[in-house]
């Protein structure tokens, strides 16, 4: 592959009560949708998105997500929307990833509204798909980005202060794995080499997050929308979107699609905060100087981001569990070979191993306690 492909969705708006204008803005997709969201998102959000529809003349069909992106649950929710011509998701990244799924079936405009900045999910045109038990099974990819994304900053800010952390990790492993990618010539999710253009975003992204990503934490923990929280939802949301997509991934992500083979209290753990443990590993794996690895180190440790084995619920696991772990990382087609060098099962267990402790170092040193 010698081309450059960067993609991106139709239209993205994002501020504070955005959500009470869907039916503006959903309006020109067509007449009738299939509104996805879990039990909880329907009080927070999602009926407010189904009355402003119905208030411009849209009919909606209401299904409720039942909590895994899996192939069965996606064909169960299409089989309730063969008639429609919008599919709108509401909710967490799970939720999102399944309303594309179920789009793709339906060929209808999909409209995307996350009520938490937790994953760079939104923007892309892929879904990560798992087993109806909650391992990773597959990367699902789309003919197209979703038409829109309404992003409410009035409703993210009243999430717990947890998602919008983990999705600043999500979002800090984009430039991390964007400049790997960049250096190895390798392909993108977008399906060509990385522009100039998705160079740039990620960048920005990462820039955006050491800037404003504490204040934007401290903002939450007090449910207010100040500059620095929508600064951090559109990089969290919209320029690690891009930005992973047409940037590519790399290591942090196989890292945390390994983490699914195994069992026990990780599956406990947001997506965010095991790409957070991830990127550290891709940090030792490239062999970073301490300086750099520990910037991010301390920068986790600010948002109560794990960065140790413990932190990821993992003290406990052998040797050989953790070696299970970077078998699957390092399994053909995984994004870990994406970095600009060969990566084999026996370099990702020594570099959890070293990721770990370098952690622990640091803890040690700044006065940290477990």
């Amino acid at each position: 592959m010698s081309e450059k492909v960067f993609i991106s969705p139709g239209k993205y708006v994002q501020g504070k009560n955005v959500i009470d204008k869907t039916g503006e803005y959903v309006k020109p997709l067509g007449h009738s949708a299939l509104v996805i969201a879990d039990k909880l998102v329907w009080g927070i959000a999602a009926d407010r998105v189904v009355k402003s529809l119905e208030q411009v003349g849209i009919t909606a069909v209401k299904v409720e997500f039942q909590g895994e992106a899996s192939k069965n649950e996606v064909n169960r929710i299409a089989d309730h929307g063969r008639s429609v011509d919008i599919v709108i998701g509401v909710g967490g990244g799970k939720t999102l990833d399944t309303a594309k799924a179920v789009n793709e079936l339906l060929g209808a405009s999909v409209v995307i509204i996350p009520t938490t900045a937790s994953t760079d999910a939104p923007t892309s045109a892929l879904s990560v798909l798992y087993t109806d038990e909650g391992a990773f099974d597959t990367y699902s990819f789309f003919s197209k980005n979703p038409s829109l994304i309404l992003v409410d900053t009035k409703v993210i800010s009243q999430a717990p202060p947890l998602f919008l952390s983990s999705g600043i990790a999500d979002a800090m492993a984009t430039w991390i794995e964007a400049r790997a990618v960049i250096e190895a010539r390798a392909t993108t999710m977008a399906g060509g080499l990385p522009t100039l253009a998705a160079e740039a975003i990620a960048s920005k992204c990462e820039e955006v997050l050491f800037d404003y990503g504490l204040q934007a934490y401290e903002s939450v923990k007090r449910k207010v929308v100040t500059p620095a929280l929508e600064a951090v939802v559109e990089a969290n949301t919209l320029l690690s979107g891009l930005g992973f997509e047409s940037g590519g991934l790399a290591g942090a992500h196989a890292i945390h699609n390994g983490f699914t083979v195994l069992e026990g209290d990780i599956h406990h753990l947001t997506h965010g905060q095991k790409v957070a443990f991830g990127t550290l590993v891709q940090l030792a794996l490239e062999k970073r100087p301490l300086t750099e690895v520990e910037r991010y180190i301390d920068f986790y440790l600010k948002l109560d981001l794990p960065v140790t084995l413990e932190d990821v619920k993992l003290q406990e696991a052998s040797r050989e569990d953790l070696y299970r772990v970077a078998q699957a990382a390092t399994k053909e087609g995984e994004t870990a070979h994406n970095l600009p060098f060969a990566v084999t099962a026996d370099d990702v267990l020594d570099a959890i191993l070293a990721a770990d402790q370098y952690s622990q170092a640091y803890k040690a040193k700044m006065g940290y306690k477990n």
